[in-house]
C-alpha cells in the first residue's frame, strides 16, 4: 500500500467534491474540474477531509492509490488557488505578445512563432520578456509551459532562450576559452 496514498487531504472551505458514478467532480471558486475514477478506487469524504482508498479485491497496481490521491489533491488546489508557471526570455530581440488565442514569440527565427493557447489557460506577458501561465488544471498549465520552453530551450554557451523562472542553466566554456587554458 502506498504511504502517501493513505494520507487524508484537507478540503478547504468553498470546495465541493461530488462522486457521480465513475467520475469525480471538484468545484471551487476558480472553476470546476472532473476526472474519471478507475474501478477499485474509492473516495471517502468526512469531517472536511478526503481519503482515497483502494479496494482490496480489485486487481490494481500498488501505486494507483497514490496516483489518485495526488490527482485529487491537485484538483482541490487548482479550483481553490490555481497553478502558475513563469517563463523568462533571455536574448537580444526576444519578445512575446498575446494576440487573441495565440502566444506570439519572436525568438530569432525568420518568422514569428505562434502557439495556440489551450482553453482553461490564461497567459500574461510582462515587459515583453516574462510569460506568466495560469490555470486550474496542473497538467495543462505545465504542458503548455513545456511547449513554450521547447520552442527555444536555453543553450549552454550564452544561456539564450526561454527558461523557467529561477531555472539554473549550466554554461559551458567555448572553444576559445578551452584553447587559452590548454595553451597557457
Amino acid at each position: 500500500m502506498s504511504r502517501l496514498g493513505k494520507m487524508a487531504i484537507t478540503i478547504p472551505s468553498g470546495v465541493e467534491i461530488k462522486i457521480e458514478g465513475s467520475k469525480i467532480n471538484v468545484k471551487g471558486s476558480k472553476g470546476v474540474l472532473s476526472y474519471p475514477l478507475t474501478e477499485g478506487i474509492l473516495i471517502k469524504i468526512e469531517n472536511g477531509k478526503a481519503l482515497v482508498l483502494k479496494d482490496e479485491k480489485a486487481d490494481l497496481p500498488r501505486p494507483t492509490q497514490g496516483l489518485y490521491r495526488s490527482l485529487l489533491s491537485n484538483m482541490i488546489q487548482g479550483v481553490s488557488k490555481g497553478f502558475e508557471k513563469r517563463l523568462d526570455m533571455v536574448g537580444v530581440g526576444y519578445r512575446a505578445a498575446v494576440q487573441g488565442q495565440h502566444l506570439d514569440l519572436a525568438i530569432g527565427k525568420s518568422h514569428p512563432t505562434q502557439i495556440r493557447i489551450p482553453t482553461g489557460v490564461q497567459v500574461v506577458v510582462e515587459k515583453s520578456i516574462k510569460i506568466i501561465i495560469t490555470g486550474i488544471d496542473k497538467q495543462i498549465v505545465g504542458q503548455f509551459a513545456a511547449t513554450v520552453r521547447a520552442k527555444k530551450p536555453p543553450e549552454p554557451y550564452k544561456g539564450k532562450g526561454i527558461r523557467y523562472e529561477n531555472e539554473y542553466v549550466r554554461k559551458k566554456a567555448g572553444k576559445a576559452a578551452k584553447a587559452k587554458t590548454a595553451a597557457g
